[in-house]
C-alpha cells in the first residue's frame, strides 16, 4: 500500500469513528423525530440519566398534565392527548360496563394508553383502582376478607401472598398501580372506615405491611437506594399506602375529622406503618382527608414534605385524596386557587382532581406563570412520578399484558382467600359456664336431626363482602358477583341426609313450634356494606332485625351466632344466650371458609386486632390505656383443634 493510500485508508476509518460515536450520542431539540436516540426510552440508560432527561425537554403544560389524575368517564383517548394528562383512575364502582369481563377492561385502558403514547413525547398514563380486599370493583374478581380480619391472623406472609394474587388479578385487567393498602391504625370503631385498618396496635400494622412485598414483589438482597420505589415487573402492581397520616385517630372516629393528638403521639401511633412502607419500597403514598390538631393533612407541609420526603427520603410520589385539594377549604372547592396553592406546595405531586381537570390544569399553570409556585416543586413533582412510571417499566411495557385475563378469579386466589377466611375468624365464645364447648358443630346428626340457620347474613353474599365491592358503598345480596355464601358453605359441610333449614328472620312462633326439630342452629347477623362517612356509627349496636333474631333462635336452642360486620358490635346484652360467638368480620366472596372451621375441618385460631368493648360511652378504648376494661381485650381468641369424624 502507498503512503497516500495508507494516508486515505486512516482519514476514512477516523470518519467513520466520528460518525459512530454522533449516532450513538441523544439528538438534541424537543420529543426527538422518528428513528432519533432519546436517552429517556433506552432502558439500559440509568434511571437518573433517564428522568432527567425526559425533564429537560417537558414544557410547563406536560408537566403539569404528568401531575394530572381523572376520572374514567371522562379520560378518552383525545382526552388523554390533548391534556397531555398523566394518569386515570376508577372510582368505586367505575367500571366500562355493568359485568365487564377482564377484556372488556384492558381494551378501555390500552385506548387511553394509546393516547398518551401518541403525544409528543409519549409519556405513558399510570392507571389506578382501589383494590383494598381484592380488585372489589371488577366482576368475578376474588373478594378476600376486609383488612381488619386480616388482622386478626397476625400472618405477614399471608398477606404477602394474598397482595400477590391480588395484583395478578389487576394486571388481568391491564391496570398496574392499586390504591393500597391502608395502614391507617383504628383507635375508635365508630369510624366508618375502621375494617380497612389492620388493627388499634401499631405493630400489628406495620407487620401487615408485607401485603405492599405482594402486591409489588419483594426487593432484592442487593437492595437499591432507601426510599425508593420497586416493583419487580409485569406481574406486580405498584402499592399505595394510605391515607397519611392520622386517618384512624379522629374524634369519634369521625370520617376526614380532626385527630388531636401530639407531636408524639402521632409518631408512636399512627406513623410507624410508613416506616415499614417505605422501607418496602412502596410506590406512592396517599394523604388523608383528615387534620391535624386542625391543619389540613392536604395542606400539611411539616409531615408531608419535611417529614415524609426530607426526613423519611420516600422518593415516590405522593397523591391526594378524590377531590381532596378542594376538601381544604370549607365550603369545598369555594377557593379553588388557594387549594392549588396550599396542595403542591404542601408537597402533594398528583392530584386526584378528577372532574375538573380543565380548571385545575388553568389554575396551576396560572400559579406557576406568576410565580406562586416555583418551577422546582413543579419538577420535583413530576420527577416522582416519572420515577414511579420507569421504575415499574411503563415505558417499556405500557399496553396490558392479555396472556393475563386468566388470572382473575382464579381457583388457586379463591382457596387462598378461603384460607384468610379461616385463619381471620375470632372464637369469642365456647360454651355457656360449665357446659361442653359448642364448637367444633357435629355434620352428622342422629336419624331425623335438622339444623336451624337464622339471619339475613347467612345468605347474603354482599354483606359478608362489604364495603368497596362491585360498588363503592358495595350491595347486598347474591347477584352482585361470583361467590358462596355462609349458607352455600354450611351445605356443604353437612353430612348426606342432614337436614338444614334456612328462615331469613324467624319470629318466635317458628321457633316455639319447631324448636324440637333442630338439634343446633347457627344465627349469622350483621351490620349493612358500607363505605367512608356512610358507615360512620355513635351506636354500633347489631342492626335489626339481628338482635331479634338472636333473642328468639338462642333464646330457645343452641346456637352460635356469627357476627358479619366491619368491627365490633355491642354483644353483651345478648351474650348470656349464646351458646357460642364467632366474629367473621366481612370475609369476602368465600364464604366456605366460614363453614370450615365451624364444622372442624379447620380450628380456630384467629386472635382480636381490636379491643371488643361493652358500651360505646367506653370509646375510645385501645390497649395500654388506663381505663381499659373490654368484653373481650385486644388479642384474644379461643382456639379449637381440628375434628376427627
Amino acid at each position: 500500500m502507498t503512503t497516500a493510500a495508507a494516508a486515505c485508508s486512516l482519514l476514512l476509518l477516523q470518519l467513520c469513528g466520528c460518525v459512530a460515536v454522533a449516532a450513538a450520542l441523544p439528538m438534541k431539540g424537543g420529543g426527538g423525530g422518528e428513528g432519533a436516540y432519546l436517552r429517556y426510552k433506552d432502558p439500559k440508560q440509568p434511571l437518573s440519566t433517564r428522568i432527567d432527561d425526559l425533564l429537560r425537554r417537558m414544557t410547563l403544560a406536560e408537566k403539569i398534565g404528568q401531575m394530572s389524575q381523572i376520572e374514567r368517564e371522562n379520560a378518552t383517548a383525545n382526552v388523554v392527548n390533548k391534556y397531555l394528562i398523566g394518569s386515570v383512575l376508577s372510582g368505586g364502582g367505575s367500571v366500562p360496563a355493568k359485568n365487564a369481563p377482564p377484556e372488556a377492561w384492558v381494551k378501555m385502558v390500552n385506548g387511553m394508553q394509546s393516547g398518551a403514547l401518541s403525544t409528543r413525547l409519549g409519556i405513558p398514563i399510570i392507571y389506578g383502582i382501589d383494590a383494598v380486599h381484592g380488585h372489589g370493583n371488577v366482576y368475578k374478581a376474588t373478594i378476600f376478607p376486609h383488612n381488619i380480619g386480616l388482622g386478626c391472623t397476625r400472618d405477614p406472609e399471608l398477606a404477602q401472598r394474598i397482595g400477590a394474587a391480588v395484583a395478578l388479578e389487576v394486571r388481568a385487567t391491564g391496570i398496574p398501580y392499586v390504591f393500597a393498602p391502608c395502614v391507617a391504625v383504628c383507635r375508635d370503631p365508630r369510624w366508618g372506615r375502621c375494617y380497612e385498618s389492620f388493627s388499634e396496635h401499631p405493630g400489628v400494622v406495620r407487620n401487615m405491611t408485607s401485603i405492599i412485598s405482594g402486591f409489588q414483589g419483594e426487593i432484592p438482597a442487593s437492595g437499591g437506594r432507601p426510599g425508593a420505589p420497586y416493583v419487580a415487573g409485569q406481574r406486580n402492581v405498584a402499592a399505595c399506602s394510605k391515607h397519611y397520616v392520622g386517618d384512624g385517630g379522629t374524634t369519634k372516629g369521625l370520617n376526614e375529622g380532626n385527630t388531636v393528638a401530639s407531636f408524639h403521639e402521632l409518631m408512636a401511633v399512627h406513623m410507624p406503618p410508613y416506616y415499614n412502607a417505605v422501607i418496602r419500597g412502596v410506590s406512592t403514598v396517599m394523604v388523608s382527608f383528615s387534620s391535624w390538631n386542625g391543619v389540613k393533612m392536604h395542606a400539611n407541609h411539616f409531615l408531608v414534605t419535611d417529614h415524609l420526603k426530607n426526613r423519611l427520603r420516600f422518593r415516590g410520589f405522593i397523591i391526594s385524596d378524590w377531590q381532596g385539594l378542594d376538601r381544604i377549604t370549607t365550603p369545598d372547592h369555594a377557593d379553588y386557587l388557594l387549594s392549588i396553592k396550599l396542595g403542591i406546595l404542601a408537597g402533594i405531586d398528583m392530584v386526584m382532581i378528577p372532574y375538573t381537570y380543565t380548571e385545575f390544569i388553568d389554575d396551576l399553570t396560572l400559579l406557576v406563570q406568576n410565580g406562586t409556585i416555583p418551577m422546582s416543586r413543579i419538577d420535583d413533582a413530576v420527577r416522582r412520578i416519572l420515577r414511579v412510571k420507569f421504575t415499574m417499566g411503563l415505558f417499556e411495557n405500557p399496553y396490558a399484558d392479555t396472556s393475563l385475563v386468566g388470572e382473575l378469579g382464579k381457583q388457586e386466589h379463591r382457596d387462598l382467600a378461603r384460607e384468610a377466611v379461616r385463619k381471620s375468624l375470632v372464637l369469642l365464645k365456647n360454651g355457656k359456664p360449665g357446659a361442653k364447648p359448642m364448637l367444633p358443630l357435629p355434620k352428622k346428626l342422629s336419624y331425623g336431626g335438622s339444623v336451624l340457620v337464622a339471619g339475613s347474613h347467612a345468605d347474603d353474599l354482599g354483606s359478608q363482602c362489604g364495603g368497596w365491592t362491585i360498588t363503592w358503598q358495595g350491595l347486598t345480596g347474591n347477584n352482585l358477583t361470583a361467590g358462596t355464601t355462609i349458607l352455600d358453605g354450611i351445605l356443604r359441610a353437612v353430612a348426606p341426609g342432614t337436614n338444614v333449614v334456612y328462615s331469613k328472620n324467624p319470629d318466635a312462633d317458628f321457633v316455639q313450634q319447631n324448636k324440637p326439630l333442630f338439634d343446633y342452629a347457627i344465627v349469622v347477623v350483621g351490620e349493612p356494606p358500607y363505605a367512608e362517612t356512610f358507615g360512620d356509627n355513635l351506636n354500633l349496636t347489631i342492626p335489626a332485625p339481628g338482635p331479634d333474631i338472636i333473642q328468639n333462635v338462642c333464646g330457645s336452642i343452641r346456637c352460635v351466632v356469627v357476627l358479619v360486620s366491619g368491627r365490633p358490635l355491642v354483644v353483651e346484652p345478648f351474650i348470656h344466650i349464646i351458646d357460642a360467638l364467632v366474629a367473621a368480620w366481612l370475609p369476602g366472596t368465600e364464604g366456605q371458609g366460614v363453614s370450615d372451621v365451624l364444622f372442624g375441618d379447620y380450628g380456630f385460631t384467629g386472635k382480636l386486632s381490636r379491643t371488643w368493648f361493652r358500651s360505646v360511652d367506653q370509646l375510645p378504648m385501645n390497649v395500654g390505656d388506663a381505663h381499659y376494661d373490654p368484653l373481650f381485650p385486644f388479642g384474644f381468641g379461643l382456639q379449637t383443634q381440628p375434628s376427627t369424624y
